[in-house]
């Protein structure tokens, strides 16, 4: 299916299913995605062959520059964003200088636009740098992905670069002390011939069983809505994610948000 890039460093505002209205900022090539995982279902397409790929970061001062002229601009119109949303061509927090940006981003959020809210998307493969997860204790929302509590249908799901163990991702998310928010990509389908459904009883059961480990202030739950780069993916219906998310509820007391 046909998939995009964001051709920007800072893009928007865009309306947000999870968050309102989000200026985004992008810490990936402009061209090509850069990832530590390789998601069947990311809008972004599927990694490049990093042997042909020559990568071109954003600098930090080019970032901190453009930032502060588009919310100048949005405050002079009187449309300032809900949260500035770090996301983009791939995985954020692999940029170097990740942690003088998001300190860059709070200062010019304080100065410019103080009731925004600052969001991470994040794979959480980065957590092992003290760095990156200082950085992510100061933003407002510090979203991190867990799609499965089975490690085969994370390896299948998320296509992880290298090597990938979730039991130390677990101890990783842990690290935060609750200041994290848990978003899980909830679909079904056949890839390679072999079918999967995270939605199954075990799934939901041994991905609750992490969630009890880890403690995250809230869940984010949601199903495809956009085109993705491998056939066969099928979204999974709201009345099933409210289900999914009464029965987290119930079982955690967590708060829940449900996007179709």
């Amino acid at each position: 299916m046909a998939t995009f890039l964001f051709d920007k460093t800072i893009f928007g505002p865009l309306i947000s299913r999870r968050l309102g209205i989000s200026l985004g900022i992008n810490l990936l090539p402009n061209d090509s995605k850069l990832c530590s995982f390789d998601c069947i279902y990311c809008e972004c397409g599927w990694n490049p062959d990093r042997k042909k790929q020559q990568v071109h970061l954003p600098l930090r001062h080019d970032i901190q520059m453009q930032l502060k002229q588009k919310l100048f601009e949005m405050c002079a119109e009187s449309k300032l964003p809900d949260v500035i949303t770090f996301a983009g061509n791939g995985e954020p927090t692999m940029h170097p200088d990740f942690a003088a940006i998001i300190d860059d981003t709070i200062q010019l959020r304080n100065e410019i636009s103080p009731q925004s809210k600052i969001a991470v998307l994040s794979n959480a493969t980065m957590l092992h740098k003290s760095a990156v997860v200082e950085a992510l204790k100061k933003v407002d929302d510090n979203i991190l992905k867990l799609d499965s509590g089975i490690l085969e249908t994370i390896l299948l799901l998320n296509k992880p670069v290298g090597k990938f163990d979730l039991m130390k991702l677990i101890d990783h998310l842990r690290k935060f002390d609750g200041r994290l928010i848990i978003q899980t990509m909830f679909l079904k389908g056949t890839f390679n011939g072999i079918p999967f459904d995270n939605t199954t009883e075990p799934e939901i059961e041994n991905w609750i069983i992490l969630l009890k480990q880890v403690q995250p202030k809230s869940v984010m739950i949601y199903s495809v809505a956009r085109d993705t780069p491998a056939d066969n993916l099928i979204g999974i219906e709201l009345q099933k994610l409210e289900e999914i998310g009464r029965k987290v509820k119930k079982e955690t007391n967590f708060p829940v948000q449900v996007s179709g």
